[in-house]
């Protein structure tokens, strides 16, 4: 039997949205021949789901897809979130400060301790080392690391004052704007280079119908309802090459090349 899991933006107060969400993709998947489960898999590590010889839809982030993921599986597109100035199927992290500080580029955090939810993060660890990078800043230059485990987790490090600043994936921050109060005591201070938005993946058996998958995740999304588009941030499905993700890699590489060690 075929597993799906979506846990990327699966916030208890939209988890109901989620699963509206899946319940609409599994009926075009069904509709184009495919035999996916009814009900989602919230039940294991992400790994033991990301990497089930049965997934038939997942969704992971891009740099644990590029640095172990990717001989397993293999990339069926993108949500477009429509998010200001980025093209459809991108993405970006916001990088927030308390509501009072006024740090508007990385060169003003100097010693700044970094909350950061996890070290195969893209939206929240890798964009850091591509930005000290692109400034000419050495990992030194930053202060310690609150290892969070969450992107919701690290608003409230900010908001606390247990760290000064965190780069937050914009969906995320979205969430956190709606949801948490928490986001009121932080503010944007800019935003990062976009990125390929967070994958949707399927294990590498099912390369011959990536088309017809392809095909089914567009006719389902363009036929959400507006009430859970609206709530998970989900206008569009964008189609998607395993390749489209090899510039995370290639800024992770870059980063490792220039001597900027990870932050955790």
């Amino acid at each position: 039997m075929s597993i799906a899991t979506l846990p990327m933006y699966d916030w208890p107060e939209v988890a109901a949205h989620v699963d509206r969400l899946w319940a609409r993709l599994a009926t075009a998947l069904r509709d184009h021949g495919f035999d996916p489960p009814a009900v989602l898999d919230r039940s294991r590590s992400l790994d033991d789901r990301w990497l089930d010889p049965d997934l038939l839809v997942g969704q992971t982030c891009g740099l644990p897809l590029v640095l172990r993921l990717e001989s397993e599986v293999t990339v069926i597109g993108a949500f477009d979130h429509n998010l200001p100035a980025t093209q459809p199927g991108d993405y970006h992290s916001v990088v927030i400060v308390p509501d009072d500080d006024d740090a508007h580029s990385i060169a003003d955090l100097n010693g700044a301790t970094v909350a950061v939810n996890g070290t195969d993060s893209q939206s929240g660890h890798g964009v850091w080392r591509h930005e000290l990078v692109t400034a000419g800043i050495g990992r030194r230059r930053l202060g310690p690391t609150v290892d969070t485990g969450s992107h919701r987790a690290s608003i409230h490090a900010v908001a606390d004052g247990r760290a000064r600043t965190a780069a937050i994936d914009a969906i995320s921050w979205e969430l956190a704007v709606r949801h948490d109060p928490a986001a009121t005591r932080c503010r944007v201070a800019w935003r990062t280079d976009p990125t390929p938005a967070l994958p949707l993946i399927t294990t590498r058996a099912n390369q011959p119908l990536l088309k017809s998958m392809r095909t089914a995740l567009t006719d389902a999304v363009d036929t959400l309802e507006p009430m859970t588009a609206d709530a998970l941030l989900v206008h569009g499905f964008v189609p998607r090459l395993d390749d489209h993700y090899q510039v995370i890699a290639d800024r992770w590489n870059a980063a490792e090349t220039a001597g900027v060690r990870p932050l955790l």
